[in-house]
């Protein structure tokens, strides 16, 4: 029995030896080929911007806000968008204010799109909470159902990419 303790034990600290030097390589990999070692290049912090009080809150300051917060996006320069309000909405202990944000890459060959992609916005100004708080600020992709906020969601362009690709695919299957 102790023969076969040991047995377990040096597999197990042959097998930790092995995974160290996995990770160790994979780390000076990373590092010669990026410049960096690993776990700087995992850090990254989702921007956001200082969200201005409910009680200071108009649906043109929120759309301005809107647009600072999409300023501190990485996305590239020939991609344009417009931000539009849509309706205001009253529920039981807030007031909603929805906003549509239409991105697109119009070209020299083709300035008017075939497409564009969807993001829609939602300002939150609570009934409950004191009105010296900042507003909460949520965000949805067209076609997908997943709810990001300002500073916990990093934007990718590769969403609004597979939007516009996804409805070219669609509009190619339908005949008229």
């Amino acid at each position: 029995m102790e023969s076969e303790d040991n047995y377990i034990a040096a597999i197990k600290e042959i097998a930790c030896a092995l995974v160290e030097t996995t990770i160790r390589n994979v780390e000076e990999y990373f590092q010669t080929k990026h410049g960096a070692p690993l776990q700087e290049a995992e850090k990254y912090i989702a921007q956001n911007i200082t969200w201005i009080p409910c009680q200071d809150f108009t649906i043109e300051l929120g759309m301005k806000q809107i647009e600072e917060y999409i300023s501190t996006w990485e996305f590239h320069e020939s991609w344009l968008h417009c931000t539009d309000f849509l309706n205001e909405e009253e529920v039981e202990f807030s007031k909603l204010y929805h906003y549509r944000t239409r991105w697109s890459i119009p070209t020299r060959r083709k300035p008017i799109p075939r497409a564009t992609a969807c993001v829609y916005f939602t300002i939150q100004i609570s009934k409950v909470k004191p009105l010296s708080l900042p507003v909460e600020v949520f965000f949805i992709f067209e076609s997908t159902r997943l709810v990001h906020r300002p500073g916990q969601s990093r934007f990718r362009e590769k969403w609004l990419k597979d939007i516009i690709e996804s409805k070219l695919i669609m509009m190619e299957n339908i005949i008229f």
